[in-house]
């Protein structure tokens, strides 16, 4: 199921300034460093928790069908979907209506739900079929919440802190316990 990013989010739910104050800095020496440190502790943080903070657009592109008559997006929340298309064998794609499906949006489990009788075939037996949709919290910093602001400035901090290379998974690479602790509420929970 590859999720394809069409476009990025306009601004990061941190900006370089709210991080210097974070990391007590005043001088402009580190600022496109913490830049990346911003950036990366997003990813980090939307990984971790299956979460787009700032509002972004995604292409689903899938082989088949789920089962049953709703798909789960990998990302949320989905606040819309721009297209569904199916291709033929071809890759001619046709547009599947807008009023086959409706969109769940819901944070932890955004959805597409079928409401017509079937969900239309693709001729093609890999990649078959294409979801365009837009994700995110919302367009700008203040949508996110306050938790997962301060989970991603920890994380700056952290990362700010401790620049030697480590090796994936060895105890100096590990995650600060009080970001996991404030990502939690956000994390979707499997049973």
């Amino acid at each position: 199921m590859p999720l394809v990013m069409m476009s990025g989010p306009a601004l990061e739910p941190v900006t370089v300034s709210e991080a210097k104050a974070h990391l007590r800095l005043d001088a402009s020496d580190e600022d496109v460093l913490i830049a990346s440190l911003i950036l990366t502790s997003r990813l980090h943080v939307e990984t971790a928790l299956g979460l787009a903070l700032i509002t972004q657009s995604w292409k689903l592109v899938l082989d088949c069908w789920p089962d049953d008559a709703a798909l789960k997006f990998p990302l949320g929340p989905v606040s819309a979907v721009a297209a569904v298309r199916v291709l033929a064998a071809d890759g001619t794609p046709a547009v599947v209506p807008a009023a086959s499906y409706i969109v769940d949006g819901d944070a932890l489990g955004s959805r597409l739900v079928r409401t017509a009788a079937t969900w239309p075939l693709p001729g093609r037996a890999a990649r078959g079929i294409e979801i365009d949709f837009t994700a995110g919290m919302g367009p700008a910093a203040a949508d996110v919440a306050q938790p997962i602001r301060h989970a991603i400035l920890l994380l700056v901090a952290h990362w700010y802190e401790h620049r030697d290379p480590f090796e994936i998974g060895s105890p100096g690479a590990a995650i600060p316990a009080s970001v996991t602790e404030l990502l939690k509420p956000y994390r979707a929970v499997r049973l």
